[in-house]
């Protein structure tokens, strides 16, 4: 089976290093380059730990864009409550061997389809302050891209950083109406939190299953995730740990993973009371659909395809 050809967006916490695992090390995609943009973290942080997934993963050869380190017009607030002060669930990570480039994300998410049109897809996993920016500056880049997978959003408005809103759109819901209003269903898909929270959910049994394991990279998974078990736990109340990042990067693998969708008109509240949640208009009158919504996945897919990538023992120690 080819790879996909891929790039990469991400606010580097734990869940998101397990996509990385899961985009680096399985044998289905083909990283060109990472960008990372400030949220779960801020982006001197998100951009190390970008840096120590990819050399676990074997794959120190990746580059590493730095880019935006706050919101479109917000103040930037973290996720470091859920993730831990490093991202990383504070196990006292080394520092990685490898140095990040100088050239700027969004410099690169411009230019790298312009290269090969058509040929990359972007998977984005923290806040959409990139991919705004670079869409202010080429409002067609996403028809540039083969297709573009964002994990944001709850289509369920069942939130976890408040009621309703999902953190990555409650982060710069500004840089995701950015996207939404140049998104098209046919180029753009997201996969909400409330696919993590019903496919994603990696229960007791799961973790054991991790951890029995024994490779660099299930051990890696495992331990960077105790500070989220924890807080899952506490908050939102799950029989264990969910990994929202992952199971987006997943689908972006393997499309066929994902059981359910549906293609709606999408915009999102900017005002503080609801602020990040989805507005989905299902109505007859609506204006047309603007996006594709992942609703369900494969839990079963999602976990072995998990299990199995950790499972290698190729990874650097």
């Amino acid at each position: 089976m080819p790879t996909l050809p891929l790039i990469v967006d991400t606010d580097t916490g734990s869940d998101d290093a397990v996509a990385l695992l899961l985009a680096a090390a399985s044998g289905l995609g083909d990283i060109r380059a990472v960008t990372t943009v400030a949220g779960n973290v801020p982006l001197p942080t998100a951009t190390r730990n970008a840096l120590i997934s990819l050399h676990m993963a074997g794959r120190a050869d990746i580059p590493v864009h730095p880019g935006c380190e706050r919101p479109m017009t917000r103040p930037l607030t973290t996720a470091q409550h859920v993730h831990g002060q490093d991202g990383m669930g504070d196990i006292g990570l080394p520092d990685p061997p490898q140095a990040a480039e100088r050239r700027h994300a969004v410099e690169v998410l411009l230019s790298a389809p312009h290269r090969r049109p058509g040929e990359l897809t972007l998977v984005t996993l923290g806040p959409l302050t990139n991919l705004a920016a670079a869409l202010l500056r080429d409002r067609d880049l996403l028809t540039r891209y083969r297709h573009v997978y964002c994990m944001a959003g709850a289509a369920d408005l069942r939130g976890n950083i408040s009621a309703t809103a999902e953190f990555n759109a409650w982060a710069d819901p500004e840089a995701a109406r950015v996207v939404l209003q140049a998104a098209t269903p046919d180029k753009v898909t997201w996969i909400g939190w409330d696919v993590s929270r019903t496919d994603a959910v990696m229960t007791p049994e799961d973790q054991l299953r991790l951890e029995r394991l024994g490779t660099p990279l299930a051990t890696f998974a495992h331990h960077i995730n105790r500070a989220v078990a924890t807080w899952a736990r506490d908050v939102t109340g799950l029989a264990g740990y969910d990994l929202p990042d992952p199971v987006a990067m997943a689908v972006a693998l393997r499309p066929e993973l994902a059981v359910e969708r549906e293609q709606a008109h999408v915009d999102i509240a900017l005002g503080d009371e609801t602020r990040g949640q989805l507005i989905i208009d299902r109505r007859r009158t609506a204006p047309p659909p603007n996006l594709t919504l992942v609703r369900r996945v494969s839990e079963t897919g999602f976990k072995e395809l998990l299990f199995d990538t950790c499972a290698r023992p190729e990874a650097h120690r």
